[in-house]
Order: structure tokens, then C-alpha cells, then sequence
């Protein structure tokens, strides 16, 4: 099984050119688009001026943490494929599905097997389930082996203090998408050197 990934978080035109035209170039990109308490959020203003690099192969990910009405109604005309949201019901998501004739991330936030569990109700709503730890933006980790029990027809994504040195053999196992953010870093900024290192290691 190959391995995909998403780096998320990006927030500057530099760092997100980069990474498109990069000839291993990532599944996803992902913005953070409603979340002020994340130093990665990014304003509409600024937003707009990132979305306007093409995407090429790319997909653009709104994050969205709780998002209110307002919230998805100021991204409605966004060139995004897919709203990664976190805090909402199956049934809530459904309805912004629909409405917005969108492809969905629905992200739980996972301390122990229960918390795993909980993709039995987004499983027929989301196109892809990601698994995160409960730190938010702060990269914090999880036992990412609760995993193994999940089916295989599930489209899983895979976050928490995920590194750029791993060893991502032991993901393929488990998960279709890595997540990373921090893990591209080097004091809290997009690191150029361990993005091409993780996305030419990603990619063997």
C-alpha cells in the first residue's frame, strides 16, 4: 500500500509554492482557517492570497475547528476540496456536506480505544477519517497502534507528533494519509530542508 500525506498548517505563499511545485509534491495542503488560537491560522484576507497559487495535484483542506454558520459562509466561494472539521456531529457534518457539496475530513480527537470507536458514525459521511490527538495545534501524541483494528475500507488520516525522521514503514500499516505539521518545523516556521527530506522520503 502506498502512503500518502498532507502537510497542514502552511501559511505563507513562499513555503506553499514550494511544496506544489515540488516534484514529490503532497496529496494535501491544509489551512487553518477558523482556529485563532493556532499560531498556523491564517486570516481571510491572507487566505485569498494563498489560495491563489495553483494547486496543481494538490488538494486545498480548509481546518476547521467548530465551525459556525458564518465561518463556512465566508469560505463558500474558496478554492478548497475538502473541509477538515473537528467538534461536530455526524449529523452536522452531514447538513455542511450537503450544503456545501463538499468532501469531508471529519477529525476525532483520540485519547483511548473509545475515542477510537467513534468512526463508526462517520463512517458513511466522510470521505476521509482522521485520527488526531487531543492537543490541537500543539502536535501532541497518541498510541497511533489503536489503529490496527479499524477496517481497511475506512480511508484513514493520521496526525500527532508526527516527525519528518519517523519511520513511516510502521504507518503504512495502519493508516492511507500521514498529517504533519510541527514535524516540518524548526521553531514554529515551515522548515524548507525537512519538507524536501519528508516528501522524497514519503514518496520511495
Amino acid at each position: 500500500m502506498s502512503l500518502k500525506c498532507k502537510i497542514c498548517g502552511v501559511s505563507d505563499s513562499k513555503t506553499l509554492k514550494y511544496i506544489i511545485n515540488h516534484p514529490r509534491s503532497p496529496a494535501f495542503v491544509g489551512f487553518i482557517v477558523n482556529y485563532k488560537k493556532s499560531k498556523r491560522f491564517v486570516n481571510s484576507k491572507k487566505l485569498i492570497e494563498l489560495l491563489k497559487v495553483e494547486r496543481k495535484t494538490t488538494n486545498y483542506v480548509a481546518v476547521l475547528v467548530k465551525p459556525t454558520k458564518y465561518d463556512l459562509e465566508k469560505i463558500k466561494n474558496f478554492n478548497f476540496e475538502y473541509y477538515q472539521i473537528y467538534d461536530q456531529t455526524p449529523e452536522e457534518i452531514e447538513i455542511i456536506k450537503k450544503k456545501y457539496n463538499i468532501k469531508i475530513i471529519a477529525a476525532l480527537t483520540i485519547e483511548n480505544k473509545n475515542d477510537i470507536n467513534k468512526y463508526k458514525g462517520y463512517s458513511n459521511i466522510a470521505d476521509i477519517i482522521l485520527f488526531d490527538s487531543k492537543g490541537y495545534e500543539k502536535s501532541l501524541s497518541f498510541d497511533h497502534s489503536l489503529l490496527k483494528n479499524v477496517p481497511k475500507n475506512i480511508k484513514k488520516m493520521i496526525a500527532g507528533d508526527i516527525q519528518a525522521d519517523d519511520d513511516l514503514e510502521k504507518f503504512k500499516k495502519i493508516a492511507d494519509i500521514i498529517d504533519i505539521s510541527g514535524g516540518l518545523e524548526t521553531s514554529g516556521i515551515k522548515d524548507i530542508l525537512k519538507i524536501d527530506s519528508f516528501l522524497n522520503k514519503i514518496k520511495l
